[in-house]
Order: structure tokens, then sequence, then C-alpha cells
């Protein structure tokens, strides 16, 4: 996923919604897989943050001693400057990087 998110553009630009239904011929059901997409990627991505930021948790709770750390505030400042997953999930989606199967469809064929 990190070359993804070097080549994915880091804000919301127009897209052109019959490419969307290309590979699904269903705009909704494509906009589904990329939601359900933007969520893994969305939980991946707070999952690998809350790693690394818990290196930096203390086990003092104590108000008075809070201190900002150079290299904690240089990782948020990271995550916050990455593309948001849904633009990473239409990238991958349009770029067919994305695995999905609708069961209904497979029961009808």
């Amino acid at each position: 996923m990190s070359n993804t998110k070097t080549t994915v553009a880091s804000s919301t630009i127009t897209r052109d919604l019959r490419q969307l239904d290309t590979t699904t011929d269903n705009v909704y059901e494509s906009l589904v897989v990329i939601a359900k997409r933007a969520n893994q990627i969305s939980n991946n991505i707070k999952e690998e943050l809350q790693g690394k930021l818990s290196e930096f948790a203390s086990s003092n709770d104590n108000l008075e001693e809070v201190f900002e750390n150079r290299e904690q505030i240089e990782i948020s400042k990271h995550y916050e400057r990455m593309p948001k997953p849904t633009l990473i999930a239409i990238d991958e989606f349009l770029h067919d990087k994305v695995y999905y199967r609708n069961p209904s469809k497979e029961q009808q064929g």
C-alpha cells in the first residue's frame, strides 16, 4: 500500500462516473466496493498510526507533565498529509487492484 500512497492525488478530483461501472456494470455496486475498500484502508492506517504513537505513550497520566515530542508530531503530520482512504480506494478500483465478488450474482449465473 505504501507505493500507492505516493501516486494517488492528495486532493479530491472530479471523476467520470462512466469509468466506475466498467467492471461491475453498476455504478452503485462499484461505489459499495470502493466504500468497503476505503474502510479497510482507513482501519489499516489507524492501526498503523496507533502502533507508532503507542511507542511514545508514557505510563504517567499526569497532566502537568505533558510534553511535545518532535518525532511524534512528525509522524502525525505525515499521516495528515497522506491521501484520504477514499482516494486510495478509488485509485485501486480504477486500476483493477481490488479483489471483490458479488455472491448474489454468482448464484444467479
